[in-house]
Parts: structure tokens; C-alpha cells; sequence
């Protein structure tokens, strides 16, 4: 008996049909790819980030390299450094002289000479473990900066009223409680700031004799309302109070008349009262939308100002931050917004999406 041979089809493709379905495929592929990376180019927000990551990496150089770097990518003339004028250096070198720094946590007192120092014009203490500021600082009468953040101080002493030549004062990144009235006597300051103190939550009245202000930032704290003696600092142009727990805004919000910049955002600010119309300096507004139900037209409308609504609704965010303390992306992400504020200034028109579309943001 024969085995009957069993029959069997085997199917054939033209390849050629493939390879070039294949082809197809990656050149929209490819495609794809080029309009997101010319989309990404001329993003505003890719320039930020790219400038945020640019000031990020010159706080691990030394100023001369700061200075080295930015003569390079600007291809500037004078990027030969050794052709600068020799006097500058001994400039440098003199005014150095009456400036005080020490840094790092094996920090724990203040050298004891220092007391004897009464000619210095700044103090530039940073990331210490030293406790509180000595009462001898009343004797350095000609002291024009104290700039003293991240030392964990608890309070400020009552003889800093005493420094009438003061001109700035840094105290970011510590653990006050409360601020002296003293400081209200320091009438030739312009620049405070005192961002994420914890459970600073009011201001003493006599701040409202600091005439000169012109900076102030207490954002990251606990204050319920803008201070009283903050709307008496007539000549206020920079206001920084957000992350607050502010709900309402006051109604003579409109004495601060020289008002530009109101930084208000991760608030639960629920409306702008109209007399914010009549800050006829303002030029930028930031504020937090998520239950802000009322704002003035005007505000809206108006192109000389740049308006600002963020969501601070929350994202899903990387492993890499999520990593980080507190500290540390509170600072990224005050980097990130003045990035993003200075290429909103540096546009002579406003752009149409910072006024007629909400914008969502991760603060």
C-alpha cells in the first residue's frame, strides 16, 4: 500500500509590500519627531528651563567663573579678562575689606574678633549653625547688608534698630517667630525678605516707618492677610506674599500707589477688589485661580499689565523630586518663576495666553 504524499500550501509575500509599509511607518515616525523638536524649539518654556538650569549650575562656580562663562556665550569683546583695566581688581580687593562671609554648617559661633570689626558695611552669613545674632551688632553702625539665611535663627535681637544705615536684610530659610519693632527704626531699608520662617504669621505696626522700602518678600509663611504696616510702605514696588494663607485681598490695597510686581500665587485669594485698578504702576500680577471667582475687567484687559493665573492643582511629579527636602524645591521653584518672569519682561508685548487663558503650572 503506497502513503499517499500529504499536500502542503505554504504561503508567499512579496516582501517588497512590507519594506515598504515598514518605510512608511518610520519616515512619519521621523516626521513626527521633527515638528515636536521645531514645537519644543520655539517654546517660550523650553528658553525658561534652559535659562533655570543655566543659574542653577552657576551657583557651583566661583564668581570669576560666572563671570568667564558669560563673556563666552555672550562673545563679548571683553572676554579676554586679562585686558581689563588693573585698577578694578584693586577695587575689588578694598571693598572686600569691609565685607564679612563665612558659610557651612561647622559654623556654631561667630569668630570672636568680629566684635571689633565695627567698620564692615556687610555681613554674608549663610548656612550656619549659629544660633542667634549677637547684641554687639549695634556698634556696626555703617552696616549697609545683613544677609543671613538658612542659620536657623529663632529671632532677631532688638539692637538690629540701632543699624540706621541699613539697606538690606536677608533672613530666608529660618525659624522666626516674630520680628522685632526695633526694625521699624532702621529707616533707610529697601530690601527685606523673609521667605519660609515657618509660623511668621504678623508684622509689628512700626514696620510702617520703612518709608524707603521698595522690596519686600514673606512668602512661604503663615500670614492670614497682608500686614497693615505693609500697605503704609508707600513706596513698596516689589510685593512677594505667596504661599500664604491669604483668602481676601484689602480694599486699600490701593495706597501701595508705586506698586509694579504682586506675587500672590498658592493663596486661596477668592477675589480682586476693584480699587486694584488704581495701581497705575502695576506690570505684573500673579495670582492662584483655583477659587478665585471674581477679578476686575480692567486687570484683564489691560495690555500693560501681565496677568498671570496659575493652578496649583498637583502633578504627578519624578522620582527626583520627590527626593528632595523642602527647602530645596522651594528654592527650584522660586529660580523657575523669576526665570519665567524675567522672559515675560523682557517682551515688549504681553503674551495673549498670560491674560486670556488660564495657565497651568506645578509651584
Amino acid at each position: 500500500m503506497k502513503a499517499e504524499r500529504i499536500g502542503i500550501d505554504i504561503p508567499v509575500y512579496d516582501l517588497s509590500l512590507i519594506r515598504d509599509l515598514w518605510e512608511g511607518r518610520v519616515k512619519k515616525h521621523k516626521q513626527r519627531q521633527k515638528k515636536e523638536e521645531e514645537r519644543i524649539s520655539k517654546s517660550a518654556l523650553a528658553k525658561v528651563n534652559q535659562q533655570w538650569q543655566y543659574r542653577i549650575a552657576c551657583r557651583k562656580l566661583k564668581s570669576t567663573e560666572v563671570t568667564a562663562l558669560q563673556c563666552y556665550l555672550e562673545r563679548s569683546a571683553l572676554s579676554e579678562l586679562h585686558i581689563l583695566p588693573s585698577h578694578n581688581n584693586d577695587n575689588d580687593a578694598d571693598n572686600k575689606r569691609f565685607i564679612f562671609e563665612l558659610n557651612g554648617k561647622k559654623w556654631m559661633k561667630l569668630p570672636e574678633d568680629l566684635q571689633y570689626m565695627t567698620y564692615l558695611k556687610e555681613w554674608h552669613i549663610h548656612g550656619t549653625r549659629i544660633p542667634e545674632i549677637p547684641t554687639y551688632i549695634e556698634a556696626f553702625v555703617d552696616l549697609q547688608v545683613l544677609d543671613v539665611p538658612k542659620n536657623g535663627l529663632t529671632k532677631l535681637p532688638v539692637e538690629i534698630g540701632k543699624l540706621i544705615n541699613l539697606k538690606e536684610l536677608n533672613v530666608n530659610y529660618n525659624k522666626l517667630l516674630s520680628i522685632p519693632s526695633e526694625l521699624g527704626e532702621c529707616e533707610n531699608l529697601e530690601r527685606l525678605e523673609m521667605t519660609a520662617n515657618g509660623n511668621l504669621a504678623e508684622l509689628p505696626f512700626e514696620l510702617s516707618n520703612l518709608k524707603k522700602m521698595k522690596h519686600l518678600d514673606i512668602a512661604e509663611n503663615q500670614f492670614p492677610s497682608i500686614p497693615i504696616c505693609v500697605l503704609r510702605m508707600e513706596n513698596l514696588k516689589f510685593l512677594d506674599i505667596s504661599n500664604n494663607r491669604l483668602k481676601d485681598l484689602p480694599e486699600d490695597i490701593d495706597r501701595l500707589e508705586l506698586l509694579e510686581t504682586l506675587f500672590l500665587h498658592k493663596n486661596k485669594v477668592r477675589y480682586v477688589p476693584m480699587t486694584m485698578t488704581n495701581l497705575v504702576h502695576l506690570k505684573m500680577l500673579i495670582i492662584s485661580a483655583d477659587e478665585l471667582y471674581s477679578i476686575p475687567s480692567q486687570l484683564i484687559d489691560n495690555p500693560n499689565i501681565k496677568l498671570i493665573r496659575l493652578y496649583d492643582n498637583p502633578l504627578n511629579t519624578d522620582n527626583e523630586e520627590l527626593n528632595m527636602d523642602s527647602e530645596t524645591l522651594d528654592e527650584r521653584e522660586k529660580e523657575f518663576m523669576k526665570t519665567y518672569i524675567e522672559t515675560l519682561q523682557d517682551r515688549e508685548t504681553q503674551p495673549a495666553y498670560t491674560t486670556k487663558v488660564s495657565f497651568s503650572c506645578l509651584l
